[in-house]
Formats: C-alpha cells, structure tokens, sequence
C-alpha cells in the first residue's frame, strides 16, 4: 500500500519505518528541515534498538521516502497517519493545534477517497474533531480512523511488527477493509485487531498507560511503606507478583516514571474527567506519589552529607527514563540534578545514549563522563537513575578504588543487599533496608 506517516517523532519514525519493512512505499512528513537532511541522509534522529538496520535497508530499496512536501504525500498515498506531537497544555489537557492544523492542510488536498488515521495518542474526541477540520475543504471521500499505538520504547520495534493488539476506532466498513489490510502482515500469529468507535479506541491508550503508570506509583508507596516498617518491597512484589490475577509486571520500586507517554497521558486522563464531570481520582493520587518519588533519594543524600551540598561531587549514572532509549522526557534524573545543584553540588554524568539531549536542557552546568566509570572518580558517592544493562554487574573493587567513600544511592534497585553488604558499601536502595559499610559520619545540616 501507499502511505504517508505526517511527524517524524518516536511513534512516525517507528511507524514509517516498519510499516515499510512489510513492503509498503511510505512517505514520511516533517516542517523540520534539519531533521529531513539527516533521515535522508541516511541517519536516525532517535535512538531505538533494531530501528537503524531497517531504516537504512528500506532507505536504501525506496520504500522510504522523506520530505516536507505535504502535498506530494497525500496525493501518492492512500491512508495518510497522523503521528504529531500533543503535548500537555497548562492544564494538563493534550494541545491538538499540531493534528487539528495538519487535518484543515489534508483536507484541503483531498479529491479523492483517503483514510486519514490518527496515531498520536489523543482525547476523546479528537477523531470527530479531525473528521470535522478535514470536511470543511475536501473535494474527495475520506474516512477518519483512531488507531493508537501501544509502543514501548526500546522495544518499539518488536513492538510494532508482533504487537499484542491493533486497535482500530472507525464505524466505516470500508476504512475497517483498509485496516485489516493494513496490519495483516503483523498479526499473522493470531493476536486481535479490535475494531471499535473511535471515541473507545482513543480512550483504551489513555487507559492502558494511565493503568501501567498507576500499578508504578501503587507500588513505590508500598516500597516507602515496607522502609518504614521494617519490610522489604523485593519480597512483597514477589509475593504480589505470583497472584495470577496481578501479574509481575511494572511492580518494580525505583524513584518514579517519566518518559513522553506516561506523564502526559495521565495529566490528560484527568483533564478528561475533569472535563466530563468524572474525576478520576486514582490518577490523581497516581500523578502526586509519582512527583514525590523523584525526590526520594533527596532525604537519604542530605542524611549522609548534610543539608549544603558545597563542595560535594556526585557521580550519576543514567540519565534517560528508561534503559535503551535516549529520551529524557520527564526522567527522575533531572529532578535529582537539579536539586543536587541547587544545593550546591557538583554532578558528573553518564549515559550510554541521553548525554546528548540532557546537554541541550541543562548544558555545562554539569559534567558529562565517556565513561560510566571516569564519572566516578573522586566522586563522594554514586547516583545510580537508569537501570542500563551496562550498570548492573560493575567491577564493585574498582569502583570503591574510584570513590572517595563506598557509598551508592541506588533508584533502581540494581543490587543485592548481601552483595553490597559484603563489599563494605553503604548502600541505600528503595523499599529495603539500607546497608551501613563503611559510612563516614554525617556532616552537620
């Protein structure tokens, strides 16, 4: 099939690029020129695993083409997504002037039948507002299709070509044939393509993130339950997660989430209820213990050190929300960092892939290592954000050689208490007792 994916962000670079894996000719839109010059160049605008080697490969056969002519696009393509950004507004509510903008533009290039498909997640509503933007100047029958995506970065690939389930909002058989057409090459072990209104379609991702996020905050208050009562969260997640009708998943403490998908599209669930008179109260609660756990470490750090941090230097490892990605959207990092800056602290930071996004929101006023151990040098304790594959098993003899005291704060719970214990470490974890090693005495507030 013919496609044009509008938006080059996480979800249409993703989308454009798999979707041309499978043999269709995709055309992917961007207004950012810069952007457009490197993907034509052959080279990714975001880090993904698995992405860059089918990026190149369907660059390479034409099967993917990027250009800021949005005219060439929908008129060579038959479905046209809609993969733009809407972020939150003062509110809390999605700005949709970036899909609404695109659909009124669209529109105006309809003269013949097009399925346009919102991908970006969206409000309720949106699809009816899109269809409405897109009838005022078409010349052509169109249908507009809700179907969110459900990517999760870092395995966004994997993601999109076996995905668990493809959710289609239309009420038009005919745009339902073009769907199924669509995505049968990635259903092909059997998983559903729902088909459902739009209004359902567009509320099932607000849904579904809005319920991950809330089992991460349920779990994070355990975890500051279990310190205060002399419980460890390790124990009682395994507990929990064996019960069938919970499941192991996102039952992990650390200091919180963040990311692009999470905190926007909780803050938005809740807009909505607001907006329907039907407040939804978990997600509030959820939005408030998820703000307070990416302070947690805070306490634990001014215990050891005291109140000014003048003169400190803090070695932190991870940087990005989340392992395998480089997006640092909302991470608990940047909360740390600036509160240990603002306590006069000096930061030495290393990521393996968001060194060079976090320099562009807070620049020189830290240091960014090569390595993830010449951040540690000289440095008066560990701060450990990300759970990178690279940090769980280091070299803990060198490691101790490399700070002026052995002493971890650990947001990810990455190590065994026994392990740190035995290797003199004070080690200060979430949900667990701490480990008193070698401790220097507290400095005085």
């Amino acid at each position: 099939m013919r496609l044009a994916v509008i938006g080059t962000g996480y979800v249409g670079l993703v989308a454009g690029v798999c979707f041309a894996e499978a043999g269709n000719d995709v055309i992917c839109v961007d207004v950012d020129q810069e952007k457009l010059t490197r993907l034509q160049a052959g080279e990714l605008t975001i880090y993904e695993p698995g992405l860059e080697h089918l990026f190149k490969r369907n660059l390479r056969e034409e099967r993917l083409l990027f250009t800021n002519d949005l005219s060439h696009a929908v008129k060579n393509s038959e479905v046209i997504f809609l993969a733009l950004p809407t972020p939150p507004t003062e509110s809390g509510a999605a700005d949709l002037s970036y899909i609404l903008n695109a659909a009124e533009e669209i529109g105006r290039l309809v003269d013949e039948y097009k399925v346009i498909v919102t991908k970006s997640t969206v409000p309720v509503g949106t699809a009816d507002a899109v269809e409405e933007r897109v009838a005022r100047y078409a010349q052509g029958e169109f249908d507009v299709v809700s179907n969110p995506e459900f990517l999760r970065e870092g395995v966004a690939v994997e993601d999109f070509l076996k995905p668990e389930r493809v959710v289609v909002g239309t009420s038009s058989p005919r745009a339902e044939r073009v769907m199924h057409e669509l995505y049968h090459p990635f259903l092909m072990s059997g998983n559903p393509l729902l088909v459902m209104d739009s209004r359902s379609a567009e509320l099932t991702k607000y849904a579904a993130n809005s319920m991950l996020a809330m089992r991460i905050s349920f779990m994070n208050d355990i975890a500051n339950l279990c310190e205060q009562c002399g419980a460890n969260v390790d124990w009682v997640r395994l507990g929990v997660g064996l019960d069938s009708r919970i499941g192991k998943r996102f039952l992990f403490a650390g200091i919180g989430y963040g990311g692009s998908c999470f905190p926007k599209d909780v803050k938005a669930l809740i807009a909505t209820g607001r907006e329907f008179g039907a407040p939804q109260r978990l997600l509030e609660a959820t939005e408030a213990v998820n703000h307070s756990q990416k302070h947690v470490l805070l306490p634990r750090i001014i215990e050891q050190f005291g109140e000014d941090l003048t003169g400190r230097r803090f070695a932190l490892w991870g940087l990005s929300f989340k392992p395998n990605t480089d997006d640092i959207r909302e991470a608990p990092a940047l909360t740390i960092i600036e509160e240990l800056l603002k306590r006069g602290a000096q930061v030495c930071a290393y990521d393996p892939e968001g060194m060079t996004p976090t320099q562009r929101i807070i620049g020189d006023r830290i240091e960014y290592a090569k390595r993830h151990y010449e951040a540690c040098e000289g440095a008066d304790a560990l701060i450990i954000a990300t759970e990178w594959n690279k940090f769980r098993e280091p070299d803990f003899e060198y490691l101790r050689e490399l700070l002026k005291e052995p002493i971890v704060f650990d947001g990810r719970n990455l190590y065994e208490l026994p392990t740190m214990r035995d290797r003199g470490f004070t080690y200060y974890s979430i949900g667990r007792p701490a480990v008193q090693g070698a401790r220097t005495e507290p400095a005085l507030a």
